[in-house]
């Protein structure tokens, strides 16, 4: 495995799955435009030697396919998760056999504790730092400034000492200090709330620019208390080299190309942002804590490493993916009924789960979904749905098909109002504030409802005011394009008597490509609330319990409110097309 980003520069080098750029590029939007591109052409890494206002080179995409995942972790992601689970299994109860039988393993769990050892000579210590000088981007034309947006962030607990590593974006200010956007529900957010309970400064190191495992592990979402940097040593198969900061009591790794050491203080914050983010449209403008930073460590000729965030597909479709093929298996230890699960990038990951269930007994499926809303950082999924165990998560297809014939309102569907969501999240009725919802599209000991036939009017499109364009996905899922009022065009669908057999009428606004499966994800599963947006043809009240039934609607239209889908500038478009072909050089 790698020693650091320059061995795996090498590797990735040596497999042709890295371009050098020597064309002078622009931070400020120009590399953005690039690499989003790159990672639609399926282009390889991007080095750029030559970056304006900065000496530092920039590496972007390194993890922006499945075959240089690969070559990050020297195996397919499932084959790590799969390892570790039988792993962990076998060893359930310890045994004398037990142990024997997988010491090897153990051996390789043992190799996972970081070990401290003295400072690198090769380091070079600012004691006058200059974060102006670092290369960052600013990705969309609306962002709040530049953005470093591939940190590492190491914190310790002030309370229990447990450490943490996190990815928050990190807005630079000035010369000396960045925005931290932390999220409570985040590692580094707790460190921080504790430390601010006792009134004191917290320590911070922020690494950019490690080896691949140990970046995969930063995002990881493992249980709480379990060290980000054990797992990268699970991941890379040998001990990481941590060193003690100079400035601060914090330990971070001694291979990082750059290293921000610094506090946050107590009750300090700033406004930060707006940030073009992975859901595809600006997270606007919040209070953030303010990272002070005391001291600059870096290599000799450090390079900076970054990546790009936005309407997807972009790397993080590959991070995150590879992440999720890693732990998945490792819910089965909780909840041995679970057979398989995925979450959609094309949804910013969090809008949209979907997890196979092997049923013991009836319901036993709905009784999982609610775990899982309660775990960690799956309880920020929003719309969770449920299938059968032979089913394949991923296939959106077979998925489709498991609502068709599944599917009963009455009986499957659950909505979770006034509920905690991501920060992200800005459909919900305030910050952190939305709703979820469950559809339960598994059958137990009974046949799966013969699916009714679906015939859509030949003048589809004309039958209600304001559609653009149709399409009908598996025979169940209506999709309406339309300019106009989403919540009104899709209460005269719901109730079209046409259209009565169609299991659930979704309408998106006129920026959506109805035909491009990807664009259909983002602008569904990104734009509505459970609570606020979904509607039904039939809806009557048993006692104080609400029945759905009938046809689903879910207004999935932009409304007004929310910010603004993510779109570079003509400028910038039209410098990269005429530069296109020289950045190949």
């Amino acid at each position: 495995m790698f020693e650091d980003l320059g061995s795996f520069i090498s590797k990735l080098e040596s497999e042709r799955e890295l371009v050098r750029i020597d064309k002078l590029v622009d931070p400020n939007l120009e590399i953005t435009e690039i690499a989003t591109r790159s990672i639609l052409e399926n282009k390889p890494a991007l080095f750029f030697e030559n970056v304006k206002g900065s000496p530092y080179p920039i590496l972007i995409n390194s993890l922006g396919s499945d075959r240089r995942i690969e070559l990050a972790l020297g195996r397919h992601p499932t084959e790590i998760g799969e390892g570790l689970l039988k792993l962990l299994e076998d060893l359930n109860p310890p045994n004398l056999k037990s142990i024997w039988n997988n010491r090897f393993g153990l051996l390789k769990l043992l190799n996972t504790r970081p070990k401290l050892v003295r400072a690198s000579k090769s380091l070079f210590y600012d004691e006058k730092p200059d974060l102006e000088i670092l290369p960052a981007l600013k990705c969309w034309p609306d962002d709040g400034g530049k953005f470093i947006t591939l940190p590492m962030v190491f914190t310790k607990d002030p309370i229990s000492s447990k450490e943490n590593v996190g990815m928050y974006r990190m807005q630079i200010f000035d010369k000396l200090t960045t925005g931290m956007h932390m999220q409570l529900q985040k590692g580094g957010g707790f460190h921080y709330h504790n430390a601010e309970k006792m009134n004191i400064p917290l320590d911070v190191a922020v690494a950019i620019g490690t080896d691949p495992a140990t970046l995969l592990a930063s995002i990881t979402p493992l249980p709480e208390g379990i060290s980000e940097i054990m797992f990268a040593g699970f991941l890379k198969g040998k001990r990481p080299k941590l060193q003690r900061g100079k400035s601060i009591n914090i330990n971070y790794p001694t291979n990082a190309e750059f290293i921000l050491e610094g506090i946050l203080r107590p009750e300090r914050r700033r406004q930060e942002g707006p940030f073009g983010d992975h859901f595809g449209h600006y997270s606007l403008q919040s209070p953030h804590p303010i990272f002070e930073v005391r001291k600059i460590v870096r290599k000799k000729n450090p390079i900076y490493s970054a990546t790009v965030v936005g309407k997807p597909p972009q790397e993080d479709k590959y991070m995150g993916d590879a992440v999720q093929m890693i732990t998945k298996p490792l819910i089965k230890l909780l909840k041995k009924e679970i057979v398989d699960m995925w979450s959609y990038y094309e949804s910013g990951f969090h809008n949209l789960l979907v997890v196979s269930v092997d049923q013991r007994y009836s319901l036993e499926a709905l009784k999982t979904a609610y775990g899982i809303l309660g775990e960690g950082q799956l309880s920020l999924t929003k719309t969770l749905v449920l299938v059968n165990g032979n089913v394949d998560p991923s296939d959106k297809s077979s998925v489709i098909n498991e609502i068709r014939k599944n599917f009963v309102p009455k009986i499957d569907f659950h909505l979770l109002s006034k509920t905690f969501i991501d920060t992200l999240d800005f459909t919900g009725q305030a910050l952190h504030k939305g709703s979820k919802m469950i559809i339960n599209a598994t059958s137990f000991g009974e046949e799966s409802n013969k699916p009714i036939a679906v015939a859509l009017p030949a003048n589809i499109n004309t039958i209600v005011d304001g559609l653009i364009e149709t399409r009908l996905v598996g025979k169940t899922l209506l999709v309406a394009k339309t300019s106009h009022n989403g919540k009104k065009v899709l209460k005269s669908l719901i109730n079209h008597p046409l259209l009565k057999n169609i299991k659930i009428i979704a309408t998106v606004s006129s920026d959506i490509d109805v035909n491009n499966d990807t664009d259909l994800l983002w602008g569904i599963f990104t734009r509505f609330d459970p609570s606020l947006d979904v509607d039904f043809s039939e809806l009557k009240f048993n006692g104080i319990n609400t029945v759905f039934d009938g046809v689903m609607g879910i207004d999935a239209t932009w409304k007004d409110g929310y910010p603004k889908p993510l779109e570079m500038n003509e400028e910038i478009i039209r410098k990269v097309d005429n530069n296109w072909d020289l950045y190949w050089k």
